[in-house]
């Protein structure tokens, strides 16, 4: 399946753990995968995402005529050191973020995984999440 959405990744706990980033167009995904750039997330695709299952897990990566290349709004399409796959840990969606929200899931090719609902334009939203993927993790090993 080929996604209309970003993928950035950050190693956790000795894997690349990506975070799929969605919303329409215009919504700022390139943007906040750019910034996220800045807080220790490396790019795995940006504005096409091709997603596929594999032994209960998500996985992405760029296709190839995009693979390390990233749109600087304003600038131009630039180069940037890319990750050739990883898994999907978590969505992001951009919204009006709750306070302390409940833990929501949404469907992705058949598995459940994590979504996170930002506000892209802030400027923490990178360092969310880092946080946000940092606590899955967290929570993942507390349950094996």
């Amino acid at each position: 399946m080929i996604a209309h959405a970003g993928l950035i990744a950050r190693r956790i706990g000795g894997r690349w753990r990506g975070v799929l980033i969605e919303g329409p167009s215009g919504a700022g995904k390139s943007d906040l995968a750019l910034r996220a750039l800045d807080h220790g997330f490396r790019l795995v695709a940006d504005d096409r995402v091709i997603l596929w299952t594999c032994e209960g897990r998500l996985f992405g990566r760029a296709p190839g005529a995009l693979h390390g290349l990233i749109e600087v709004r304003g600038v131009d399409v630039m180069g940037e050191p890319a990750l050739d796959l990883c898994e999907v840990a978590m969505v992001a969606a951009p919204g009006a973020p709750e306070r302390l929200p409940e833990p929501e899931t949404v469907d992705r090719l058949g598995l459940r995984l994590p979504l996170c609902v930002l506000a892209y334009d802030e400027a923490s939203t990178p360092a969310k999440l880092g946080r946000a993927l940092s606590a899955l993790y967290v929570a993942n090993q507390r349950r094996m």
